[in-house]
């Protein structure tokens, strides 16, 4: 059966049974974590080799290496403009809702028990450590970790310096065209556990929390799922309607990347997956390899609605008034936050802890109101970046006329395309980013 072999299909009945498992075994399901966890670190441990090698073959094919220079300005402005409307709903959400009110909370009462860990990686988040962090040790450290940000930067050097070297560099740039060939099929081969790992990742949730958890806070989370997915209907999808091409197209032709995600509560897992089905929609190899990583780690705009509505929610909690200053206050530091905590477990609730250490005008302690639910809510967080930085590529790929628009409606129409010959890479690679008429 067709549909049975569909991996859509697999992870889709995995994400059900997990859910259905988690809930009447509790028990047995809280024994299932490292199913999820493995899958994880399965993947995680290839997303340093695919990043290193698409963005290195990527810088390697531009022509116009002044061109990089706009396309990192212009994709930075616009995930600045993105997280700027996601804190702003965040907070639209949380006043226009009242989630907290009527809480009537004492802060003193609040047990701090299981806060340690996200105080103390909070306390480490800072604008200077978060930008040092970005320079790894030695070139191969970069590697160790597996985060995006430090192997970003040494590719972007190892692009620029291959290119540079024009026939000389082209037997290393043949070796990274096959390794990138080899890490994608191995990823290929990983995916295929993906509906284990989601399987055992949501009967943990579950069964770890209990479906009955979420009483108590359900408005929150109720409120948290409605401003994401206005930010996701409204905000993208206007963007995509303005650059030419359906935002409900291309969710869905990314589904089975965000079942996978909502298994997992994780957007790691299914970068290089992203990195490739992006390049298939028409868009270039180092417009992709450029915007989508940096967007993992500078676009979390799930995590910027999580930020402002979490933070009022814990205000109205314990009946503290914020003043308009203190707001935009709270709002500038959440500007850097949700960038500091990018890859650290948790990165959301560290985000947010590192916030209310700074402005102390909410008590810390109110943290212990949504630890208990903080999983159930990362689902939301984890979905809507993902979706924002999906839309975010294809639409910086377009202004920089580095996608092939006719191959990117097929795609999200379901209809056969005629795969292009293979891009050109080196020194006289054809391929040159022109400057955009769309913004």
């Amino acid at each position: 059966m067709k549909l049975a072999k569909s991996l859509y299909f697999q992870i889709l009945c995995a994400v059900v049974l997990g859910v259905v498992v988690g809930h009447f075994w509790a028990q047995q399901a809280v024994a299932l974590k490292p199913l999820g966890d493995a899958f994880i670190k399965l993947v995680k441990m290839m997303i340093a080799p695919v990043v290193f090698c698409t963005i290195v073959t990527g810088i390697a094919g531009m022509t116009d290496k002044r061109s990089l220079g706009r396309l990192m300005s212009k994709t930075l402005l616009l995930f600045l403009g993105l997280t700027i409307v996601s804190l702003i709903i965040g907070l639209a959400a949380v006043y226009l809702f009242k989630p907290g009110v009527g809480m009537n909370i004492d802060p003193a009462t609040l047990s701090t028990e299981g806060l340690t860990q996200f105080t103390a990686s909070a306390a480490k988040l800072g604008v200077v450590d978060f930008f040092m962090h970005i320079i790894p040790d030695t070139f191969m450290g970069a590697f160790n970790k597996g985060e995006v940000l430090p192997v970003l930067f040494i590719a972007v050097l190892s692009g620029f310096a291959l290119s540079s070297m024009g026939e000389k560099g082209k037997p290393v740039l043949d070796v990274l065209e096959a390794a990138s060939a080899m890490v994608f099929r191995i990823f290929g081969y990983l995916m295929r556990f993906a509906p284990v790992g989601a399987f055992g990742a949501l009967a943990f949730t579950v069964g770890q929390y209990g479906v009955t958890s979420l009483g108590s806070l359900a408005k929150l989370i109720g409120t948290l799922y409605i401003a994401c997915a206005f930010f996701v209907l409204v905000v993208l999808g206007g963007i995509c309607r303005a650059h030419g091409f359906s935002l409900w197209k291309l969710l869905r032709y990314f589904r089975e990347e965000f079942l996978v995600v909502l298994g997992t509560s994780s957007t790691e897992p299914v970068l290089p997956r992203m990195l490739e089905k992006l390049e298939k929609l028409g868009c270039k190899k180092g417009v992709v390899g450029l915007v989508l990583p940096t967007g993992y780690s500078f676009n979390l705009d799930g995590t910027a609605i999580y930020l402002s509505l979490a933070a009022v929610f814990i205000a109205q909690a314990c009946n503290i008034d914020l003043s308009l200053g203190q707001v935009v206050t709270m709002l500038a530091i959440m500007l850097l936050s949700s960038k500091g905590a990018a890859g650290v477990t948790g990165s959301g609730f560290v985000a947010l802890a590192s916030t209310l250490t700074v402005i102390h005008d909410i008590p810390l302690a109110g943290l212990a109101l949504l630890i208990g639910i903080d999983r159930f809510m990362s689902e939301a967080r984890a979905l809507t970046s993902l979706a924002s930085n999906a839309v975010a590529t294809v639409v910086v790929s377009i202004s920089e006329n580095a996608c092939d628009k006719q191959i990117l409606l097929s795609r999200l129409n379901g209809e056969p395309v005629v795969e292009p010959a293979p891009a050109a890479v080196g020194p006289d690679a054809t391929w040159v980013a022109k400057p955009s008429h769309h913004g």
